[in-house]
């Protein structure tokens, strides 16, 4: 097994026009098969957040040798430890600092998960857990990330809603 460390520092990083670093991150999700196997339930991982208390999603600085993407994936790994299928963007936010008076400009993807390290960078860092929705809606310290986690679930609702009418509509 190869050993994998976290990225560290801002010389890499990227900025928009206007100066704001940009972050990337996503929501790690899975589908947990409940009852009679047709009912899935969604659940979402979240991690401990770096600084202070609460929970939050996978994100960090995207940097120039990667495409947003690859960064998304790459702060998945390294803050929860997993690995999956990335999705087409959430959306974009300007979201202000924690912990400095300044902005941010910050993209989230879906990644459905298909596979969940024992090991990962920030593992002595970071707690990771599986939640519901409601959950994570109380508990994540983002507004920005709480109303990604609503595009997430409406997109998710949308398709499903097309997959239960695909036989009809043919």
């Amino acid at each position: 097994m190869v050993a994998l460390v976290a990225r560290t520092g801002r010389q890499l990083q990227r900025y928009n026009r206007n100066g704001l670093r940009l972050v990337v991150g996503c929501i790690p999700y899975r589908l947990k098969t409940t009852g009679d196997f047709t009912d899935k339930a969604l659940e979402v991982l979240v991690i401990s957040a770096q600084k202070g208390h609460g929970l939050v999603f996978p994100k960090g600085g995207w940097e120039v040798d990667e495409t947003m993407k690859d960064a998304a994936c790459r702060e998945a790994l390294e803050e929860a430890g997993v690995e999956g299928k990335i999705q087409p963007k959430l959306g974009q936010w300007m979201f202000k600092s924690k912990s400095q008076d300044i902005f941010h400009e910050g993209h989230l993807f879906p990644l459905l998960v298909t596979e969940l390290r024992d090991l990962w960078p920030e593992k002595q860092t970071r707690s990771r857990k599986w939640v519901t929705v409601v959950e994570a809606r109380e508990k994540c310290q983002y507004p920005w990330m709480k109303e990604a986690l609503d595009e997430l679930v409406n997109r998710l609702s949308r398709s499903r809603q097309r997959s239960a009418l695909a036989p009809y509509n043919q």
